[in-house]
């Protein structure tokens, strides 16, 4: 999350997002293996045709992008570095429910209810590692970075546990 101090950073903001020159980094917790380890889903998302409070891969939606690597792999999910080239609502979690693989976690989206009990988890897990973008006043660089929460660390010890 960003927060703009002025009119003139908040502006400076928005147009960096709309650019696309804003490095938006996440990790996600996947059901399965997603093959291959590494890819792009490039789908169309929209609304749900059935549930306006969900989002979906629709045919006519804005074009949608997402990057994939599976960083590590477990029994039952896999660790996924994952980046963005568009910004849809709910993108992350709606491209790898669409191949099969939702968030952990993510009952809204597919996600397996047992898998989810397992692993102690309340939510999907789906954590923003990173962010960075050019200060709104003097173009610096900046990135910020954040640790996953002690919620989803756990799921990835109950998972390593597991074997």
């Amino acid at each position: 999350m960003v927060v703009a101090k002025s009119e003139h950073a908040y502006a400076a903001l928005k147009r960096g997002f709309k650019q696309r020159c804003v490095d938006k980094h996440y990790r996600a917790l996947v059901q399965g293996h997603p093959d291959p380890s590494r890819g792009t889903i490039d789908a169309p998302i929209d609304r749900h045709p059935k549930h306006d409070w969900r989002f979906a891969v629709v045919a006519g939606g804005k074009s949608s992008v997402t990057h994939y690597e599976v960083i590590e792999a477990f029994r039952a999910a896999s660790l996924c570095a994952v980046t963005l080239e568009t910004g849809r609502t709910h993108q992350i979690r709606v491209h790898f429910a669409a191949v099969g693989h939702p968030c952990c976690g993510d009952l809204a989206y597919g996600g397996d209810p047992v898998l989810a009990s397992r692993l102690g988890l309340g939510r999907q897990w789906l954590h923003a590692s990173r962010l960075g973008f050019a200060h709104p006043s003097d173009g610096r660089w900046m990135e910020f970075t954040s640790d996953d929460p002690d919620d989803l660390r756990g799921a990835l010890d109950v998972l390593a546990e597991a074997g």
